[in-house]
């Protein structure tokens, strides 16, 4: 196992930091390269969603990854990339945060990070590269999703520093793919996950997969990273993609 070496390019502007990343792992870039810009003019979230990314309001970040792992390990390096999130925010901003399954960072139950993870087929191996948006101001969404999405500066009353919570991330990313790598990492990891987010277990949740809708309690993670959800028959389903969105308590 090999440590994570963290080499940081800086640009003004980027269609995306993933596409970056991606080309650059093609041409053989080394693990650990990150890549960062102050704007992303064409940033993606999960399923194609647009993730809109103006000058100076959020942290746009990439970082190329060689897992030395199964693959059937892979899923679990966007649940790492939560954790590591989570730690960077509390550690450099005070800010403590919640995870909804898979990978969305929350505060105040809002949306405050998203993490995209793809596979990249190089000369050299397979590559993944983790793309991570933080929201720092709340110019860094439009105003219709104010009910929805929050920032840094909205939570703690206070413009984060970009420095220094870029720095707390790398090493926490470093830290936490270092510990997956190990023989116990997936339950490691899974465990780290779980103790972050009240999605884990005990939620009554919504996933919805396309025209598919499931309703249940949340019970836990597979060793994949995928969630266990307890419908009203009792029958336990394993999700591994859709959308988690928490059900209300319908008021009387």
């Amino acid at each position: 196992m090999t440590l994570l070496t963290p080499q940081i390019l800086r640009f003004e502007s980027l269609p995306s930091t993933n596409l970056e990343a991606a080309r650059r792992a093609i041409e053989g870039a080394p693990e650990g390269l990150c890549v960062v810009a102050s704007e992303q003019t064409a940033g993606r979230g999960r399923l194609e969603r647009e993730w809109l990314s103006p000058e100076g309001a959020g942290l746009y970040f990439t970082i190329v990854l060689r897992p030395d792992i199964d693959q059937s390990a892979w899923p679990l390096l966007t649940l790492m990339a939560a954790v590591a999130v989570s730690e960077a925010l509390l550690d450099s901003c005070a800010l403590q945060t919640d995870i909804k399954w898979p990978n969305d960072v929350l505060a105040n139950d809002k949306k405050l990070c998203g993490i995209l993870a793809e596979t990249v087929e190089t000369s050299i191996g397979r590559a993944v590269v983790v793309g991570i948006g933080i929201n720092l101001t709340n110019h860094a969404f439009q105003n219709e999703l104010n009910k929805v999405a929050t920032s840094v500066e909205a939570v703690t009353g206070q413009r984060p520093d970009l420095e220094g919570l870029l720095e707390a991330l790398v090493g926490a990313i470093a830290k936490y793919y270092q510990m997956l790598q190990t023989p116990d990492g997936r339950e490691v990891i899974i465990r780290e996950w779980s103790r972050r987010s009240t999605y884990a277990s005990g939620k009554r949740i919504r996933v919805a997969n396309g025209d598919e809708i499931l309703e249940g309690i949340s019970r836990g993670l597979e060793r994949d990273g995928a969630l266990r959800v307890e419908t009203a028959d009792g029958d336990i389903r394993i999700v591994r993609t859709g959308d988690v969105s928490r059900v209300r308590p319908a008021s009387n």
